[in-house]
């Protein structure tokens, strides 16, 4: 996706210290919060691969989310986690309109790509979320129903999302893209979002800088609600399993 990117091709190695450490307390490690663990370079890298490894060997329960088909090349190691319930899946679909994927996203996964990918990772049983992030008034806020319905049919288990927050310099940045990309909605676009974050491009409030606030985040939050419980009533993503992680843990401890 980026065409520049750092990596740390150690990783693993630090990964698995921290694991054996005494003092780790077993919680969910999300790959990745702040990029994604199946950027195109993770195909010659397998970084992410060789953590997934690190987290089966040590029985630690691992959150993914990713738009890339990649994900699939692991399809082995994430099966054979589910069957521990030591994973989540997440796949990033911000819509299901081809033309807005490329602007939004461009150098990414297909639209179709992300759907075939729900679809053999639930046909494989493996949970998968899908997060609609983020949504953008105006651009992306009017597909919350299709996007639901069409991700329940794929086999998804939940959906999630996340309103655009534009913090710091990101604010000026996205608003000259905006009104280059879409100069005849970008006053629209920008008054909406300003509206979803009390009157402001940004919103770093604890509990609402994510579902932001106001009229236009309340009417996104109910349409959520609202398609959640029509499509996905009866599903839900399993809890975690942490007991392997401290049996293994306990195990190693009484080898010293």
């Amino acid at each position: 996706f980026e065409r520049k990117i750092l990596f740390k091709k150690n990783a693993p190695e630090l990964l698995e210290k921290k694991l054996k450490g005494k003092n780790w307390e077993v919680l969910p490690i999300m790959l990745s919060g702040n990029t994604d663990c199946y950027q195109p370079i993770e195909k010659k890298l397998e970084i992410t691969r060789e953590m997934l490894e690190v987290l089966y060997k040590y029985r630690h329960p691992v959150g993914i989310i990713t738009k890339n088909s990649l994900i699939l090349r692991d399809l082995d190691i994430l099966t054979e986690m589910t069957k521990l319930n030591l994973l989540h899946v997440s796949i990033s679909i911000t819509s299901l309109n081809e033309k807005t994927r490329r602007i939004l996203e461009p150098r990414t996964a297909t639209i179709k790509k992300r759907l075939e990918t729900v679809k053999v990772l639930s046909e494989n049983h493996i949970p998968v979320n899908v997060m609609m992030a983020p949504i953008i008034p105006a651009i992306n806020s009017h597909e919350i129903f299709d996007l639901v319905r069409k991700v329940s049919e794929m086999g998804a288990l939940s959906v999630a999302y996340t309103m655009l927050r534009l913090n710091g310099a990101i604010g000026a940045i996205f608003t000259d893209w905006v009104k280059k990309t879409f100069p005849e909605r970008a006053s629209k676009i920008l008054h909406q979002i300003q509206d979803s974050h009390g009157g402001k491009l940004n919103n770093s409030r604890f509990g609402k800088r994510m579902t932001g606030e106001g009229k236009i985040a309340e009417q996104v939050a109910m349409q959520f609600k609202i398609a959640k419980k029509k499509y996905l009533s009866d599903k839900c993503m399993p809890p975690y399993n942490f007991s392997l992680y401290k049996q293994h843990k306990n195990s190693q401890l009484r080898l010293f």
